[in-house]
């Protein structure tokens, strides 16, 4: 069946036909109903690479990865999450993965992506706050092509992101040890160029100063959000618990968490028991450690769910613009279930 045949049955040309199906430009809304009654009838199904060539479109959606040295990150409970949110709405609204990995020095060129028309949108994950960045993304703003970020924010920029509300989430961590008696709660944070990095701060600053404590610079640690990063500081905080200045830990992520928690039982320092732990992304290894890991849940398979159909909407409309934080909750496990001791 042709489109011949829908438009001599709707009595229009096949120019008109061809413009309703793909849904370009302007028609009657009464021609419109004839063509697709017509088309109904007859049974008839407009191939999808031919609709894309009349769109100039590909049909892909784009992800853009950072490409980390010794890092499956597919195995990574984050990008996995996210990466599966992703995909399956990408499929539902009948769109193409395209993986797209980035070397951390190479240029970001990713205006050619759309010159090229390997993409129709793209979707950045793990976006650092640097100078080459934030240009890459304004060219792409300036012409008007349809990015998001994820779990990633530019102050003084309009770019669409969705994220979840990791200040939230920290304050919340605070409170919790707070109201179990713990005062001397450090903070191990990632990156500053990552501004989840900075809203947890925040969150952990609010939530020390909420709870009527002091907020201590020298209480606030960075890692870089590997496991290997909080085995590091083991050493450093081992000593400030022996020393009686902590006696709780909040970790940005649950790797750097899970890493902290294995270094302090090499040092013969019981979680649970001599100081408390929280980490951030209630992954399926927050579960299996001993004692288990109190979580932040952040949820971020809801996180690529938003992100794709958010995005995908901005094609037929790019003034659809959007900023999205998804709530989050604190999931309370053994490391963190015991009250302070406090000295009489």
């Amino acid at each position: 069946m042709h489109r011949k045949e829908v438009a001599k049955l709707a009595g229009v040309s096949e120019a008109t036909v061809s413009r309703v199906l793909n849904g370009v430009g302007p028609v009657k809304e009464e021609t419109r109903k004839r063509v697709m009654e017509a088309a109904q009838q007859l049974n008839y199904v407009p191939s999808a690479l031919a609709q894309r060539f009349a769109l100039r479109r590909s049909g892909n959606l784009g992800v853009i990865l950072p490409m980390l040295p010794k890092v499956n990150l597919f195995s990574t409970f984050y990008f996995s999450e996210v990466l599966s949110g992703i995909g399956i709405t990408a499929k539902q609204r009948g769109y193409d993965l395209l993986m797209l990995f980035r070397e951390p020095d190479e240029p970001r060129d990713y205006v050619n992506l759309f010159r090229t028309q390997k993409v129709d949108a793209c979707i950045v994950l793990g976006a650092q706050d640097v100078p080459n960045e934030r240009a890459a993304l304004a060219e792409l703003q300036d012409g008007r092509h349809p990015f998001c970020l994820v779990n990633q924010r530019f102050d003084g920029e309009s770019f669409n992101t969705v994220d979840a509300d990791h200040q939230m989430g920290s304050c919340q961590a605070v409170k919790h040890l707070a109201e179990r008696g713990f005062k001397r709660i450090l903070f191990l944070n990632g990156p500053a160029v990552y501004s989840n990095s900075l809203d947890r701060l925040d969150g952990y600053r609010q939530g020390i100063e909420e709870a009527g404590l002091t907020y201590d610079r020298s209480m606030v640690l960075v890692g870089n959000y590997s496991r290997k990063s909080g085995y590091k500081q083991a050493e450093a905080v081992a000593w400030l618990i022996r020393e009686g200045r902590t006696d709780a830990v909040i970790a940005a992520n649950d790797r750097m968490a899970i890493g902290l928690l294995q270094g302090l039982k090499e040092l013969g320092i019981q979680v649970g028991k001599d100081v408390a732990l929280i980490g951030c992304d209630d992954s399926d290894g927050a579960r299996l450690t001993d004692p288990p890991l109190s979580s932040i849940q952040v949820p971020f398979y809801e996180v690529g769910c938003a992100a794709a159909s958010r995005l995908l909407d901005t094609i037929s409309d790019p003034r659809n613009s959007f900023a999205v934080k998804l709530p989050v909750k604190l999931i309370e496990r053994a490391s963190s279930a015991a009250v302070a001791f406090t000295e009489s």
